[in-house]
C-alpha cells in the first residue's frame, strides 16, 4: 500500500461542494463498525448507526475525507477524515482521524493515510497538526504517530474507558508542519 493507493471518497469541483461516494461508505461501514464496536480506539459510541457514522466521517469542503484502497483487488482497506482542529484564531491547526479495517492491518495503510493527511494539511496552509484523543494503549497509533514526528504535549489521565485495560490515558499529539 503506498500513499498514490490513497483516493478521495468524495468528488470535487470547483464549483460544488463534495458529494460523498455511496460505493466508498457501502466498503468502509462493515470494518468502521468492528472497530467502533471493539471500543478500544475511538471515543465514538460503541453502537453507533451507520447514518450517524457517515454524517460523521465524511465531510464537506474545505475538510477532507479519503480512503486507501488496494488498487490490485478493488478492496477499501482504510480510512481517514481530515480537517481544521478548532475554528477562529486557533483555525491554523489541523486534525485527523484514521481507521484501518484490522483485515488488512500492519500492511502500511495507516502511514499512507497520516502521510496524506499531513500532505493535505501543508497545501491547506495549516502550521501544526494535533490529535486530541489518542488512546494509550493503542500502541500501533501512538507508535506511527511518533515515527511522523508528532510528540505528545498532554496527557489525560484515565481519559478513556478500555473494555480490556479498564481506564487509560488519552494522548494529545501534536507536530508543527
Amino acid at each position: 500500500m503506498t500513499a498514490s493507493g490513497v483516493r478521495h471518497s468524495t468528488e470535487r469541483t470547483a464549483t460544488n461542494a463534495p458529494s460523498p461516494t455511496p460505493q466508498d461508505w457501502s466498503a468502509v461501514w462493515p470494518f468502521f463498525r468492528r472497530v467502533i464496536a471493539a471500543g478500544e480506539t475511538f471515543t465514538y459510541p460503541t453502537d453507533l448507526t451507520s447514518d450517524t457514522a457517515r454524517d460523521w466521517w465524511l465531510l464537506d469542503a474545505p475538510n477532507r475525507t479519503v480512503v486507501a484502497v488496494d488498487e490490485a483487488a478493488g478492496t477499501v482497506l482504510g480510512t481517514a477524515k481530515m480537517n481544521n482542529n478548532q475554528w477562529g484564531n486557533g483555525g491554523h491547526v489541523a486534525s485527523a482521524s484514521f481507521l484501518v479495517d484490522p483485515d488488512h492491518a500492519g500492511r502500511g495503510t495507516g502511514r499512507a493515510l497520516c502521510v496524506e493527511a499531513l500532505r493535505w494539511a501543508r497545501e491547506q496552509g495549516f502550521r501544526a497538526m494535533q490529535f486530541n484523543a489518542v488512546v494509550a494503549s493503542n500502541a500501533p497509533a501512538v507508535g506511527l504517530y511518533r515515527s511522523l514526528g508528532f510528540t505528545v504535549v498532554g496527557t489525560v489521565p484515565e481519559g478513556f474507558h478500555h473494555p480490556r485495560h479498564g481506564y487509560v490515558d488519552l494522548y494529545v499529539m501534536h507536530r508543527p508542519l
